[in-house]
């Protein structure tokens, strides 16, 4: 089983450019890797909160519809994110977030230690007090789990660059996999190219990092080499969830190749390059898809395929 960690809402999508100006979709990055974990056929679970309205109501549907067994807790209205579409399908967010998962306490701890693998990122590593909650899952899951974190940052939600990088820098320290945008290590830190963060996360221990870098593509680091390749040419509806949905084909990708859970992890740190040469066209491949079509709408694996490693030369 897989476990996600973090937060549910309702991006609010507004774009001038469309007949239908604003549409409302269920969203927020955990719950759409756990639902593109989902789809790539994975037993998920989201520990999450919502409420009981009808924003709440929509994201409850959407769950159980991609069999995504929901864990919530808290008590406040659910969150939400508007996101702003430009000429070019970049999305410019604003958020009403709240993020608690006090009452799930046991039911998370379960879900995590019968967990193969655990994720979390986003709003779910920053805002109080739920992220200090996460944090403990994460070390309880450590022993008999393999851990990935995205950070998907949102200078909105934390302003503070400082403690926005400390934070961070926990959870990849926690990880086994890392993902993060070539943005957001450039706003965590704008003195350094993003590549030159990315070995500096390498160095904090976790076996491998990528980076996505928009229309130029992914690069996946580990201590057996790097892999780089160009986004695939795809005409864009909008990048909603596509970064998302990199990394549930990442997780995906590395289930496919026995690299998960507290058995997996001596694979994952021998991965060749010919693993992540597979791993980061299967994982752009998933982007490339859901950049197609409007909103976050990860793959099938009757889209996307299985996992295919080219041989040694």
């Amino acid at each position: 089983m897989i476990t996600v960690i973090g937060e549910s809402l309702v991006d609010i999508i507004s774009d001038p450019h469309r007949e239908a100006p604003t549409e409302v979709h269920p969203g927020g990055s955990p719950l759409n890797v756990a639902v593109g974990a989902a789809r790539l056929g994975l037993a998920t679970t989201l520990v999450t909160h919502y409420a009981g309205d009808p924003y709440g109501d929509m994201i409850e549907e959407h769950l159980s519809a991609n069999g995504v067994t929901a864990i919530r807790g808290g008590s406040a209205a659910t969150s939400t994110a508007t996101a702003t579409l430009g000429s070019d399908g970049g999305a410019t967010y604003a958020f009403d977030i709240s993020w608690d998962i006090n009452g799930a306490a046991l039911p998370a701890l379960e879900a995590v230690q019968d967990s193969k693998h655990v994720h979390t990122g986003s709003i779910a590593a920053v805002v109080a007090p739920g992220d200090q909650a996460t944090l403990a899952l994460l070390a309880a899951a450590r022993e008999h789990a393999t851990i990935s974190y995205d950070p998907n940052c949102r200078p909105g939600i934390s302003p503070d660059v400082a403690a926005a990088r400390a934070q961070a820098e926990r959870f990849v320290a926690a990880s086994d996999i890392v993902k993060a945008s070539d943005e957001e290590l450039a706003w965590l830190y704008p003195d350094r190219t993003p590549e030159e963060s990315l070995s500096a996360w390498l160095d904090l221990g976790p076996a491998a990092v990528a980076l996505t870098r928009g229309a130029a593509g992914p690069v996946i680091l580990a201590r057996q080499g790097r892999v780089e390749m160009a986004a695939e040419p795809i005409s864009v509806a909008d990048t909603v969830g596509a970064g998302d949905s990199f990394m549930a084909a990442l997780i995906s990708g590395l289930d496919q190749l026995s690299a998960l859970g507290s058995g997996g992890r001596q694979r994952l740190q021998t991965l060749t390059v010919n693993d992540l040469q597979a791993l980061a066209a299967y994982a752009n491949r998933a982007a490339a898809i859901t950049c197609s079509r409007p909103g976050a709408n990860p793959p099938r694996t009757a889209e996307l395929g299985v996992l295919s490693v080219p041989s040694q030369a």
